[in-house]
């Protein structure tokens, strides 16, 4: 039963629930990515590298026969997820940026002056007095 507390107990805090929410939202977005690159950019790219289709290129090692299939390299699935990668991983660094610029600018901001020590104040009172 204490285990039980203890793990609700982890599992709400703050920290834990971010986490999930963003690991969600970074399995949504590879998704997102992978369609992008498969759908949108590797056509066009093929196209422009005289007609590549990416998702067949491969290496093959070993021919088809009866008994066994084919032995091959799919480079070009691999070429995909090279893509995915960096623009997954430039995402990334662009958000972590921008939170990294956001709290530098936080910290620059100028904090209120500490107030001066009692003998300072003492001395100063004594000053104001004394033109008086």
């Amino acid at each position: 039963m204490l285990m039980m507390k203890e793990f609700k107990a982890f599992a709400m805090r703050g920290n834990v629930m971010d986490m999930a929410v963003g690991i969600v939202i970074g399995a949504a977005f590879g998704k997102i990515v992978s369609s992008f690159v498969s759908g949108v950019l590797m056509p066009p790219l093929g196209l422009l590298l005289g007609g590549v289709d990416f998702n067949s290129l491969a290496w093959i090692i070993q021919e088809a026969t009866e008994k066994n299939p084919a032995v091959t390299i799919l480079y070009g699935s691999f070429i995909s997820t090279v893509v995915d990668f960096i623009i997954i991983a430039f995402a990334i660094f662009m958000v972590i940026k921008g939170m990294n610029s956001m709290k530098k600018k936080e910290e620059e901001k100028p904090a209120s002056p500490p107030k001066p020590s009692e003998d300072v104040v003492l001395l100063t009172e004594i000053r104001d007095l004394l033109k008086k």
